[in-house]
């Protein structure tokens, strides 16, 4: 588990996970409303290099955005106004999961059918400051090498 006391904290908390990513990659991103979720995916984006900006996508659903350097696109989906499994079918984000870096927020218990292989983030807040709390959880062998934070379910 990492304590990240800043939002920039949170930035480059992304930025310095991004170099661990590659096409193909799923991230599931949950926490409460207000936790950082968009701010990890802005850091994730600054590393990846894809054309910006990165705001929540939670009207819009999906956005994608191209690398500016050869890399793969950043998927950024938010899933809280999604009712469930057929709404998150009518995306088609396997259509591009195998080419993209594929990041949904509120995805827990939609998107894992997905892929075999994703990696679960977790982020709390902490007391009353701004320090959040971002825990990791490797599923499949894509992940066998990281260390989960978080408690089998």
């Amino acid at each position: 588990m990492e304590r990240l006391a800043t939002a920039e904290d949170m930035r480059a908390y992304g930025a310095r996970l991004s170099a661990r990513l590659r096409a193909g990659d799923l991230l599931v991103l949950s926490g409460p409303l207000g936790a950082g979720k968009t701010t990890l995916v802005q850091g994730l984006a600054e590393g990846l290099k894809v054309r910006g900006p990165i705001t929540s996508p939670t009207f819009v659903i999906a956005r994608v955005h191209p690398s500016l350097c050869e890399g793969p696109p950043l998927v950024h989906v938010d899933a809280y106004r999604l009712g469930g499994d057929l709404e998150v079918d009518d995306l088609d984000l396997d259509a591009s999961l195998e080419e993209s870096v594929t990041v949904v927020e509120w995805g827990e218990g939609l998107v894992e059918g997905l892929a075999e292989d994703r990696l679960e983030i977790h982020i709390d807040r902490e007391g009353g400051d701004d320090a959040r709390l971002v825990s990791l959880r490797g599923v499949g062998a894509r992940w066998a090498d990281t260390p989960s934070d978080r408690e089998e379910e």
